[in-house]
């Protein structure tokens, strides 16, 4: 993880429509989750999920995660607070053990539930920065796309431009990087693959099914509209973290890295 030291120039790129793989420093990825094993809902009632923050890709470091500043979700536009849902509970990666919390969310109304975290501030020794995430992920009943589509007036966020609970492994996804609802051109995207999704009921970390790319992380670099589009090669949750994108850039003192979080859900076709 890192805080890019100048925006990149989208017009400099030939096509800042394809997903590389680069470098980015000595530190892996740090991503918001929210987990939850399946995000199609057949019946209504309370989808558990888990919040934790974690290297996922690698299945690593997990970090410890501050009572959030905000959670709620968005159904056919209408909020619903979900702070006193939340439960302190711990996680265990394959290197460590971290604290996290599992909540609920209700699920009541066909559409689209748009989960949205704004997490605390978090330190990061190693770089001497400050990181703070705002995720966003997606829960559909019944099929009925309602909210996937509009942003949420977040500081910053990734709107999806392709339904995010659905997409085709070996197909595309699309997404634009929003700063207080204005496009970020240039803005650099990590992409990570959930590659050790989360056993529910023990908190652990399950079997990995992949690993980290060679080369470093996986990054993708917004085009002058804040568009980038990155090609899905695998089933499985599929995150990407927009470094820096946000409009606050400093915390008690010390710089911050503001990141807009997205959670899309890839499957194969049968």
């Amino acid at each position: 993880m890192f805080v890019p030291s100048r925006p990149f120039l989208a017009g400099t790129l030939p096509l800042a429509l394809a997903a590389g793989l680069c470098l980015a420093g000595p530190a892996a990825a740090h991503f918001q989750l929210i987990y939850t094993p399946d995000p199609l809902i057949a019946a209504p009632g309370d989808v558990p999920v888990k919040l934790i923050f974690w290297h996922p890709f690698e299945n690593g470091h997990a970090m410890d995660m501050a009572p959030p500043l905000e959670f709620f979700a968005v159904n056919r536009g209408n909020r619903t607070d979900l702070m006193d849902r939340l439960v302190p509970a711990t996680f265990k990666g394959a290197e460590n053990s971290a604290e996290a919390f599992d909540a609920s969310i209700p699920v009541t109304r066909a559409g689209d539930y748009v989960v949205v975290v704004v997490a605390a501030p978090y330190y990061e020794q190693s770089e001497d920065i400050y990181i703070q995430q705002i995720a966003k992920s997606y829960l559909n009943r019944a099929g009925l796309p309602t909210d996937w589509m509009e942003p949420q007036g977040l500081k910053t966020e990734i709107l999806p431009l392709n339904k995010p609970t659905n997409i085709i492994a070996g197909s595309t996804f699309s997404g634009r990087v929003l700063r207080n609802g204005e496009p970020v051109p240039g803005a650099e995207v990590e992409i990570e693959f959930m590659a050790a999704e989360p056993d529910m009921a023990a908190g652990i970390a399950g079997t990995p099914q992949s690993g980290p790319m060679p080369g470093g992380a996986v990054v993708a670099i917004a085009d002058a509209q804040g568009e980038f589009t990155f090609g899905v090669p695998k089933a499985g949750y599929w995150g990407f973290a927009a470094l820096g994108s946000g409009p606050d850039t400093d915390f008690d003192g010390k710089d911050l890295s503001q990141d807009a979080v997205l959670w899309i859900r890839a499957w194969e076709m049968e």
